[in-house]
């Protein structure tokens, strides 16, 4: 299974992008990692459209997607694990997590989307939210293959 993130924004150097290049290297699970952005100045609610046309543009044609979203189920990072792992038996090819932007996800991203995941109830800048899934996904690997987890 190869997995691919699509995020609003391109981050920049220092602690952000640091913390998700450290655990995007340590997946063994192939990744692509899509940033795309909109530069115009547009109100509000053309930009939260424009932002869902880019990002279901940068998703694999297929992917099975996963929006994130406040709005979205939390799981424990075991359930995460679990989750993954019945995409991947399933027969999944291509997985794609979909990051909004700073006012979130438009509503065309969470109807295609097969999963509507939350990181709980607190609000999270989307520039740390990549690092946040990355190390979920890394979990996640870990798990699957057997390694002990200290919180069970």
């Amino acid at each position: 299974m190869r997995i691919t993130i699509a995020a609003i924004g391109k981050l920049k150097p220092g602690p952000h992008r640091d913390l998700a290049a450290h655990y995007a290297g340590r997946l063994r699970t192939p990744l692509a990692i899509r940033e795309v952005e909109e530069r115009r100045k547009l109100s509000p609610a053309e930009l939260k459209a424009r932002e869902a046309a880019l990002l279901l543009d940068a998703i694999p044609k297929g992917a099975t997607i996963v929006a994130l979203d406040e709005r979205g189920t939390a799981l424990s990072s075991t359930d995460f694990a679990k989750r993954v792992a019945r995409w991947r038996d399933s027969g999944v090819a291509d997985l794609a997590f979909a990051i909004g932007g700073a006012d979130g996800l438009a509503e065309a991203v969470r109807r295609q989307a097969a999963f509507v995941l939350s990181l709980g109830p607190a609000t999270w800048p989307h520039f740390l939210v990549r690092g946040m899934l990355l190390e979920q996904l890394y979990r996640a690997e870990t798990l699957l293959a057997g390694h002990p987890y200290h919180r069970e």
